[in-house]
């Protein structure tokens, strides 16, 4: 494909239920074959949850804290996003595949998704979660710079699909009651980004959670020093901005029927 219109702005594909982009569903053999090691972490968030923020923090740990080899290589290089493929420009498994252990993985995909070597291989896990009415700005002003997506349309019009699921991978609702679920019979870290932006009550008690959970290694000061500042530049409530009255009243209803019956809790400000 030379031109780039045939590339960007294209609807969204329903596959099995989840609106996804339309090179994942072309090359999907690819994602759902996809071997993963024992020894891999997977890093599961929804979209625009704090999925970068994370991702730094956590190779930070898998490098025992030292910032130089944390400036490597770009982000997106670190932590390849697995189902990420579009021709000529960017595959996530073959990225994944190229890497040496042990492995950081990003991905978006609902839990239902997820390649089942995952499960097989008993990989370790964390999940970001962020609250809705966060998420849902974000994610309409990403829409905007990411050209892999559809056109947003206006802010009203972009909180209706959001509301509904049909934006890429799916449901907000789905995702974090489902990676919620799955919690319970497979090592999955589950955080919320609100506790980790509250980082000057709950700094050493998130650190020691992941640290622990994922590798014991010693942490010294210097890398505290960075987990400040990396939380330090995140922002949390910035809803209350971008919602009308009317807006945020229709959420709140939508809400509460959608997570009725849900034991998560979440904050939407700090």
């Amino acid at each position: 494909m030379d031109n780039k219109q045939d590339i960007f702005r294209r609807a969204l594909v329903d596959f099995q239920g989840v609106p996804l982009f339309w090179s994942m569903t072309e090359e999907w053999s690819q994602v759902e074959l996809f071997e993963s090691r024992p020894d891999d972490l997977l890093i599961a968030t929804y979209p625009k949850s704090g999925t970068t923020w994370t991702s730094e923090i956590l190779d930070l740990i898998y490098n025992n804290g030292d910032v130089e080899k944390c400036k490597r290589d770009a982000i997106y290089k670190r932590v390849p996003f697995m189902e990420l493929i579009v021709p000529g420009i960017s595959n996530g498994v073959k990225e994944l595949n190229n890497m040496q252990p042990p492995r950081l993985v990003k991905t978006h995909l609902p839990v239902q998704l997820l390649p089942s070597s995952f499960w097989k291989n008993n990989c370790k896990t964390v999940y970001v979660a962020r609250n809705a009415k966060d998420v849902a700005v974000s994610y309409y002003y990403f829409y905007q710079m990411a050209k892999m997506h559809p056109e947003p349309g206006t802010w009203e019009e972009f909180l209706d699909k959001f509301m509904t699921g049909k934006v890429a991978f799916g449901s907000w609702y789905d995702h974090v009651k489902g990676w919620w679920e799955k919690r319970k019979d497979h090592r999955i870290l589950y955080l919320f980004y609100e506790d980790m932006k509250e980082v000057k009550y709950k700094i050493i008690k998130i650190i020691y959670r992941v640290q622990h959970y994922l590798v014991p290694v010693y942490l010294s000061n210097r890398f505290r020093y960075h987990f400040l500042f990396l939380t330090s530049m995140k922002i949390s409530g910035d809803w209350k901005n971008q919602f009308t009255v009317a807006q945020y009243e229709r959420f709140e209803e939508d809400y509460k029927k959608k997570m009725q019956g849900s034991t998560l809790q979440f904050r939407s400000e700090i």
